[in-house]
Protein backbone atom coordinates (compact mmCIF):
# COMPACT_ATOMS: atom_id res chain seq x y z
CA UNK A 1 0.00 0.00 0.00
CA UNK A 2 1.29 3.59 -0.91
CA UNK A 3 1.39 6.36 1.22
CA UNK A 4 -1.46 7.86 -1.02
CA UNK A 5 -3.82 5.63 -0.61
CA UNK A 6 -3.55 5.41 3.51
CA UNK A 7 -6.37 7.68 4.69
CA UNK A 8 -5.14 10.26 6.95
CA UNK A 9 -5.71 9.62 11.31
CA UNK A 10 -8.65 12.03 11.25
CA UNK A 11 -11.16 10.10 9.10
CA UNK A 12 -10.41 7.39 11.32
CA UNK A 13 -11.75 9.20 14.51
CA UNK A 14 -14.27 10.67 15.85
CA UNK A 15 -14.32 14.27 15.91
CA UNK A 16 -15.34 17.69 17.87
CA UNK A 17 -17.17 20.77 16.20
CA UNK A 18 -14.02 22.36 18.05
CA UNK A 19 -12.12 20.11 15.93
CA UNK A 20 -14.22 20.30 12.83
CA UNK A 21 -14.29 24.14 13.18
CA UNK A 22 -10.20 24.50 12.91
CA UNK A 23 -10.27 22.73 9.58
CA UNK A 24 -9.67 24.53 6.27
CA UNK A 25 -12.54 24.86 4.19
CA UNK A 26 -10.39 22.29 1.85
CA UNK A 27 -10.44 19.92 4.69
CA UNK A 28 -14.17 20.27 5.20
CA UNK A 29 -15.33 20.48 1.06
CA UNK A 30 -17.22 16.86 0.33
CA UNK A 31 -17.52 15.70 3.36
CA UNK A 32 -20.60 15.83 5.91
CA UNK A 33 -19.80 14.73 9.69
CA UNK A 34 -22.14 11.84 11.40
CA UNK A 35 -22.05 11.11 14.60
CA UNK A 36 -18.42 12.56 15.19
CA UNK A 37 -17.20 10.23 12.50
CA UNK A 38 -16.24 12.15 8.58
CA UNK A 39 -18.35 10.63 5.86
CA UNK A 40 -16.67 11.47 2.33
CA UNK A 41 -19.09 12.16 -0.59
CA UNK A 42 -18.52 11.13 -3.76
CA UNK A 43 -18.32 14.17 -6.56
CA UNK A 44 -22.04 14.81 -7.61
CA UNK A 45 -22.99 14.25 -11.16
CA UNK A 46 -23.11 17.56 -13.46
CA UNK A 47 -26.95 16.54 -13.82
CA UNK A 48 -27.54 16.33 -10.07
CA UNK A 49 -25.31 19.77 -9.85
CA UNK A 50 -27.47 21.39 -12.27
CA UNK A 51 -30.79 19.90 -11.06
CA UNK A 52 -30.12 21.37 -7.43
CA UNK A 53 -28.67 25.01 -8.63
CA UNK A 54 -32.11 25.28 -10.71
CA UNK A 55 -34.17 24.55 -7.63
CA UNK A 56 -31.97 26.76 -5.60
CA UNK A 57 -32.16 29.25 -7.91
CA UNK A 58 -36.03 29.54 -8.14
CA UNK A 59 -36.26 29.30 -4.37
CA UNK A 60 -34.06 31.71 -4.06
CA UNK A 61 -36.16 34.26 -6.11
CA UNK A 62 -39.43 33.38 -4.52
CA UNK A 63 -38.57 33.69 -1.28
CA UNK A 64 -38.28 37.57 -1.07
CA UNK A 65 -35.96 39.07 1.60
CA UNK A 66 -36.71 37.04 4.28
CA UNK A 67 -35.02 34.01 2.90
CA UNK A 68 -32.17 32.97 1.06
CA UNK A 69 -31.56 29.74 -0.91
CA UNK A 70 -28.03 28.12 -1.25
CA UNK A 71 -26.13 24.89 -2.47
CA UNK A 72 -23.09 23.25 -1.13
CA UNK A 73 -22.68 24.66 2.56
CA UNK A 74 -22.91 22.71 6.35
CA UNK A 75 -26.19 22.43 8.51
CA UNK A 76 -25.20 21.81 12.39
CA UNK A 77 -27.88 19.31 13.77
CA UNK A 78 -25.84 18.44 16.61
CA UNK A 79 -23.25 19.71 18.21
CA UNK A 80 -22.22 15.97 20.51
CA UNK A 81 -21.67 14.25 19.11
CA UNK A 82 -21.07 16.44 15.66
CA UNK A 83 -23.85 16.05 13.25
CA UNK A 84 -23.24 17.63 9.50
CA UNK A 85 -25.19 17.79 6.96
CA UNK A 86 -24.40 19.23 3.28
CA UNK A 87 -28.02 19.34 1.81
CA UNK A 88 -27.76 19.99 -1.98
CA UNK A 89 -30.57 22.97 -1.43
CA UNK A 90 -30.96 24.99 2.09
CA UNK A 91 -33.12 27.59 2.35
CA UNK A 92 -32.52 29.72 5.53
CA UNK A 93 -32.86 33.07 7.10
CA UNK A 94 -31.60 35.66 5.37
CA UNK A 95 -30.43 37.61 8.68
CA UNK A 96 -28.17 34.29 9.47
CA UNK A 97 -26.53 34.71 5.92
CA UNK A 98 -22.97 35.31 8.51
CA UNK A 99 -24.24 33.35 11.21
CA UNK A 100 -21.45 30.07 11.44
CA UNK A 101 -22.30 27.16 11.90
CA UNK A 102 -26.24 26.92 10.15
CA UNK A 103 -28.21 25.52 12.88
CA UNK A 104 -32.23 23.99 12.19
CA UNK A 105 -33.49 27.10 13.71
CA UNK A 106 -32.35 28.99 11.15
CA UNK A 107 -33.72 26.67 8.56
CA UNK A 108 -37.17 26.50 6.83
CA UNK A 109 -36.27 23.86 4.12
CA UNK A 110 -33.94 21.49 3.33
CA UNK A 111 -33.70 19.83 -0.10
CA UNK A 112 -31.75 16.26 -1.36
CA UNK A 113 -31.25 15.20 -4.70
CA UNK A 114 -31.14 11.45 -4.91
CA UNK A 115 -28.15 9.97 -6.39
CA UNK A 116 -26.92 6.41 -7.26
CA UNK A 117 -25.01 6.74 -4.12
CA UNK A 118 -26.88 8.74 -1.90
CA UNK A 119 -30.44 6.31 -1.99
CA UNK A 120 -30.86 4.96 1.14
CA UNK A 121 -29.36 8.07 3.00
CA UNK A 122 -31.58 10.65 1.27
CA UNK A 123 -34.50 8.56 1.52
CA UNK A 124 -34.19 7.02 5.07
CA UNK A 125 -31.64 8.64 7.57
CA UNK A 126 -31.42 12.14 6.56
CA UNK A 127 -35.63 12.27 6.49
CA UNK A 128 -35.43 11.15 10.68
CA UNK A 129 -31.97 13.17 11.28
CA UNK A 130 -33.72 16.62 9.42
CA UNK A 131 -37.19 15.94 10.91
CA UNK A 132 -35.26 15.41 14.49
CA UNK A 133 -33.46 18.84 14.63
CA UNK A 134 -36.90 20.44 13.63
CA UNK A 135 -36.37 21.24 10.03
CA UNK A 136 -40.14 22.52 8.77
CA UNK A 137 -39.85 21.06 4.91
CA UNK A 138 -37.95 18.12 3.54
CA UNK A 139 -37.86 17.34 -0.30
CA UNK A 140 -36.55 14.47 -2.24
CA UNK A 141 -35.72 15.26 -6.02
CA UNK A 142 -35.50 11.64 -7.42
CA UNK A 143 -33.70 11.73 -11.01
CA UNK A 144 -35.57 9.27 -13.07
CA UNK A 145 -34.63 7.42 -16.02
CA UNK A 146 -37.15 9.71 -18.07
CA UNK A 147 -35.23 12.70 -17.11
CA UNK A 148 -37.88 14.02 -15.73
CA UNK A 149 -37.43 14.66 -12.14
CA UNK A 150 -39.48 13.39 -9.07
CA UNK A 151 -40.43 15.82 -6.30
CA UNK A 152 -41.45 13.94 -3.13
CA UNK A 153 -42.01 16.94 -0.18
CA UNK A 154 -42.53 16.36 3.70
CA UNK A 155 -43.96 18.75 6.45
CA UNK A 156 -42.95 18.25 9.80
CA UNK A 157 -44.87 17.33 12.22
CA UNK A 158 -43.78 19.55 15.59
CA UNK A 159 -45.47 16.98 18.06
CA UNK A 160 -43.67 13.87 16.89
CA UNK A 161 -40.77 15.35 15.57
CA UNK A 162 -41.28 13.18 12.52
CA UNK A 163 -42.32 13.90 8.59
CA UNK A 164 -45.90 13.45 6.92
CA UNK A 165 -46.13 12.71 3.36
CA UNK A 166 -46.63 16.25 1.09
CA UNK A 167 -47.48 16.50 -2.84
CA UNK A 168 -45.15 14.84 -5.23
CA UNK A 169 -44.90 16.39 -8.33
CA UNK A 170 -43.43 15.37 -11.77
CA UNK A 171 -41.70 17.90 -14.15
CA UNK A 172 -43.32 21.37 -12.58
CA UNK A 173 -42.91 21.81 -8.85
CA UNK A 174 -45.70 24.05 -7.71
CA UNK A 175 -46.12 24.66 -4.29
CA UNK A 176 -47.85 27.10 -1.36
CA UNK A 177 -45.67 26.50 1.25
CA UNK A 178 -43.08 27.41 2.46
CA UNK A 179 -44.15 30.14 -0.29
CA UNK A 180 -45.76 30.41 -3.44
CA UNK A 181 -43.26 28.85 -6.32
CA UNK A 182 -43.63 27.14 -9.36
CA UNK A 183 -40.16 25.84 -11.27
CA UNK A 184 -40.50 23.94 -14.14
CA UNK A 185 -37.74 20.86 -13.46
CA UNK A 186 -38.34 19.58 -16.95
CA UNK A 187 -35.53 17.53 -19.11
CA UNK A 188 -32.66 17.81 -16.61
Amino acid sequence: MTAEMVAPAWMHEQITAEEYESWSEEQCSGIEIVDGMVVVSPSASKRHNRLARILANALDAAAGPEWNADTDFDVRLQDVPLTNRRPDVVVYRADTIDVTPTRPEHVLLVAEVVSPGSETTDRIVKVDQYAKAGIAFYWRIEQAATGVPLVYTYVLDPATKTYRDGDVFTGVLKVAAPFPVEIDLGQI
